[in-house]
């Protein structure tokens, strides 16, 4: 009696479990994969690869990766080879490996520290030369036939050396001043040149300033006009005035520079400046 009764509760407490495992919020067993839990391991059976099956039979058979289609290994096997047929090009790296960028060492102090003063340098310059300060402007247009300048930058100074007022131009004549400067009047008055007294720029008007003449270079921001030297002692020295040995020295050196130059004695026109355009000759340059 007591053997049937100790049976009756083994079945109403197993069918209770059933009723709970059934009740249980754990996802339902895949029914893709069978196995036997062995230790709290499962050994997973899967079925073998077929291997004239199509993709789709093989994933609906097996959880291992496709193999790779004859034809597409046989493509990828050329290209790493350094095949020319078109395709991806494998050949910067044939291994198809990661690039590791940890092993990729970090700039040094001293690179950082180069990029720093390259950045600064071209900081407010223009025509693409970090030593031309300034800015660009809107083009010139003017009413009179010749005048304008259709990429006018405005300069406030060259090489080191301050303009005594912005000077509108062209960047031929930006790039000119600021070698002659840097290798030529700078390294005269030896590093102490500090600023250049700019006597005129643009300005549409004609040559010389005589009625019915052909429009100056001046009016084409092709041209720029010096009056004196201040150096940081604050000497000055004016063309005018100062015409001596050197500056006939830095004058006659100008003229490798600019395509026209022009001063004291050269037509009465410019006794008291320096004139420099970048005026395309087809004679050459017209240095007087």
């Amino acid at each position: 009696m007591r053997g049937i009764v100790f049976g009756l509760c083994l079945s109403l407490a197993q069918a209770a479990l059933a009723q709970e495992i059934d009740r249980s919020p754990r996802p339902p067993a895949n029914p893709r994969l069978s196995g036997t839990v062995v230790a709290g391991v499962v050994a997973v059976a899967t079925a073998p690869v077929v291997e004239d099956a199509q993709p789709a039979e093989v994933m609906a058979s097996s959880l291992r990766p496709v193999r790779r289609p004859k034809e597409l290994a046989d493509r990828i096997a050329t290209l790493r080879a350094g095949s020319n047929a078109p395709g991806l090009d494998l050949s910067g790296n044939p291994e198809g490996e990661d690039i590791d960028l940890a092993a990729v060492a970090p700039p040094s102090r001293k690179e950082k520290r180069k990029k720093k003063r390259e950045a600064a340098s071209m900081e407010g310059a223009v025509c693409g030369v970090p030593a031309i300060k300034g800015q660009e402007i809107a083009p010139i247009d003017s009413n009179i036939g010749g005048c304008g300048v259709p990429e006018a930058v405005a300069v406030t100074s060259v090489a080191g050396v301050r303009l005594s007022q912005t000077a509108t131009v062209d960047c031929s004549v930006a790039k000119a001043l600021n070698t002659w400067v840097d290798e030529v009047a700078q390294p005269a008055f030896d590093g102490k040149l500090f600023e250049l007294r700019i006597a005129a720029h643009y300005i549409c008007r004609s040559r010389n300033n005589i009625k019915g003449a052909k429009v100056s270079e001046h009016g084409k921001g092709r041209a720029i006009d010096i009056a004196a030297f201040i150096l940081t002692d604050g000497k000055v020295l004016t063309v005018r005035e100062n015409y001596n040995k050197l500056l006939k020295r830095i004058y006659k050196a100008a003229c490798p520079y600019f395509k026209t130059t022009l001063g004291p004695g050269s037509d009465g026109y410019h006794e008291d400046h320096f004139h420099f355009d970048t005026s395309a000759r087809d004679s050459g340059s017209y240095c007087r």
